[in-house]
């Protein structure tokens, strides 16, 4: 089964959402925006969800985490949660 390791940044709004990546392009540490603004637990750690089967995020975050390129950031995502950027680390 294939598996990856990703980090986001989880926001209400789409609007905030392409705020974030804005300032992420421009050089911001995603580390430090996701422990300052995202809503969700893994802010703590600066976003990182670890690694992680195929399958088990919600549809709309997998499909971006298994499909789209490795280490660039994606989104704004839209799931039932919110607005995500969501950078993939690695898949295996």
């Amino acid at each position: 089964m294939a598996r990856a390791c990703a980090r986001h940044i989880l926001v209400r709004t789409k609007e905030e959402a392409e705020k974030l990546k804005k300032q992420l392009a421009s050089g911001a540490d995603f580390t430090i925006l996701a422990k300052k603004y995202s809503q969700c637990n893994s802010a703590k750690k600066g976003g990182d969800l670890g690694e992680f089967p195929q399958g088990r995020m919600l549809k709309a975050f997998d499909n971006t985490v298994f499909n789209k390129p490795v280490l660039k950031v994606h989104g704004p995502v839209k799931t039932k949660f919110g607005y995500h950027l969501i950078e993939t680390i690695y898949r295996n």
